[in-house]
C-alpha cells in the first residue's frame, strides 16, 4: 500500500481526481513497473485500474483473466464478460470523478509516456472525464531512482570511461602494428570489456568511422565493416549497466583522431559541440543549486542556441540528451526542444544524458556524450571530466 499512498498524495498535489491505468496484451509496461504488476502470465483481455486521490483503487478484469490484478489491493474487482458489462462498470468506476490522468500524451508529444491507444482515451472520455497526462507523474513513479540505482549509474559511466580509453588504445596498437582494425572488430573488442567490467548491454555500441559518424544511429555489421586506418576519426557511443536487477544504464560517446595532429576542421568542430554541451550543463547545474526549476526544453535551447549561432543549427538532428533509466533511453524528461517540447522539470533523483552533436552528411560526425544525475538538491556529471577535445591517438602524448 506504500506505492499507492504515494501516487494518491502525488494526485492531490496535482488537484487530480485519480490515476487510471490500463493494458490490453502488455501494450503498457509503464503500468506494470509502476504498480509493481507481475509480467509474467497471459494478458490477452483489457484490464483497467484505477488509484483514486482519496479511497481505496478499484480493479476492472476480464472474466477471461480474472485474477490478473489480484497482486494490487482493491476496494471493489469488477469482472467483466461482455464489451457492454465492462464500459457500464467503467462508467459506475468513475462517477463523480472531473479530472483524471492516463499514460497517454496530448498529440503523442511524449512517446515514452504515450501508452493508450486513442480508441481508449475516447472510451474512457464518454464517462464524462476530463482525461489529463500523467507524464509528470510516470516521471515521480517510473523515472526517479533510489540511492543504490544511481550510485550504480555512477560506477556504470566511470566503467565506459575505462573503456573508452581501452578502446581507443586498442585502435592504436592496432593501427600502429598493421594489425587488422575495423569498426566490427572494435565493436566486437568493446563488447568483451563491457562483459570484463561485469556489465551488459541490450544494444551494440557505436563504433563509427568518418562519414558513418554522421549517422548519428549507424550500425555497423560484419557485412558492412569498414577498416580503421591513418587519419581517420573514430567515434564511440557506449553504453551498458550492471547486471542486478534493476540497473541502470551509463552512456558516454568519445571521439579519436588515428594520426598524430586533429585536423583543424575537425578540433574546431568539436569546440562548438563541447561548448553546446557545457552550456546545457552549466544551465541545469544553476537552476538546481539555486532550487529554481529547468525543464528539459530549457536545457535543449541552451546547447542548440550555441550551434544555431556558429551555423551548424540544420547540422544538430536530434535532440541534446534523454532520460536514462533501466533502459538507456528512459521515460523521464529529456533533453529536448527539437523532437518534442518536453516541457517535463528535470527533478530529483533522475539521470539523463547531455549529448549535442554536428553531422555534416557524407564527411564526418562530432558528437560529445555524458551524464548527469540530481540528486540531493546538486546536479552533477558522471564521470567527470567530460573530454575536452579529440584525442590524436598515435602522438607520443596519447
Amino acid at each position: 500500500m506504500a506505492r499507492i499512498d504515494e501516487i494518491a498524495q502525488a494526485l492531490r498535489e496535482a488537484e487530480l481526481d485519480g490515476w487510471l491505468f490500463y493494458d490490453f496484451r502488455m501494450s503498457d509496461p509503464l503500468a506494470y513497473r509502476i504498480l509493481g504488476l507481475p509480467e509474467h502470465g497471459l494478458t490477452t483481455r483489457r484490464w483497467f485500474y484505477f488509484i483514486p486521490a482519496s479511497g481505496t483503487p478499484q480493479a476492472l478484469v476480464s472474466a477471461v483473466e480474472a485474477h490478473r490484478l489480484d497482486a494490487l489491493p482493491t476496494a471493489t474487482r469488477v469482472v467483466y464478460a461482455s464489451e457492454r458489462q465492462m464500459i457500464a462498470a467503467l462508467s459506475t468506476m468513475l462517477a463523480g470523478k472531473r479530472r483524471i490522468a492516463m499514460n497517454y500524451s496530448p498529440q503523442c508529444a511524449i512517446p515514452y509516456v504515450s501508452r493508450v491507444d486513442a480508441g481508449t482515451v475516447e472510451l474512457v472520455r464518454a464517462t464524462g472525464v476530463e482525461v489529463v497526462t500523467a507524464a509528470d507523474l510516470v516521471q515521480r513513479f517510473e523515472a526517479t531512482l533510489s540511492p543504490a540505482q544511481l550510485n550504480g549509474h555512477r560506477r556504470a559511466a566511470t566503467a565506459l570511461r575505462e573503456i573508452a580509453h581501452e578502446t581507443l588504445a586498442e585502435i592504436a596498437r592496432g593501427v600502429r602494428a598493421n594489425l587488422p582494425c575495423t569498426e566490427f572488430s572494435i565493436q566486437r573488442f568493446v563488447l568483451e570489456r563491457i562483459a570484463a567490467h561485469g556489465m551488459r548491454t541490450d544494444e551494440a555500441p557505436i563504433v563509427a568511422v568518418n562519414a558513418n559518424a554522421a549517422n548519428p544511429h549507424f550500425s555497423v555489421t560484419e557485412k558492412t565493416d569498414t577498416p580503421i586506418r591513418r587519419g581517420d576519426l573514430v567515434l564511440l557511443d557506449l553504453f551498458a549497466k550492471e547486471t542486478a536487477a534493476d540497473s541502470i544504464y551509463g552512456d558516454l560517446t568519445w571521439m579519436g583522431f588515428v594520426g598524430e595532429r586533429v585536423p583543424d576542421e575537425y578540433a574546431r568542430t568539436f569546440a562548438i559541440v563541447a561548448r553546446a554541451r557545457d552550456a546545457a550543463v552549466e544551465l541545469i547545474q544553476s537552476r538546481v543549486g539555486e532550487r529554481q526549476p529547468v525543464s528539459g526544453e530549457d536545457a535543449d535551447r541552451a546547447a542548440r542556441e550555441i550551434i544555431e549561432k556558429a551555423g551548424f543549427g540544420d547540422a544538430f538532428v536530434h535532440r541534446t540528451g534523454h532520460s536514462i533509466g533501466r533502459e538507456v533511453h528512459g521515460t523521464g524528461a529529456n533533453i529536448d526542444s527539437l523532437e518534442t517540447r518536453d516541457h517535463r522539470m528535470l527533478i530529483e533523483r533522475t539521470c539523463f544524458s547531455v549529448e549535442p552533436g554536428i553531422y555534416l552528411n557524407g564527411r564526418f560526425g562530432i558528437r560529445s556524450e555524458l551524464d548527469m544525475t540530481i540528486e540531493d538538491g546538486r546536479a552533477e556529471v558522471s564521470a567527470a571530466p567530460a573530454q575536452d577535445e579529440i584525442i590524436p591517438l598515435l602522438s607520443r602524448s596519447s
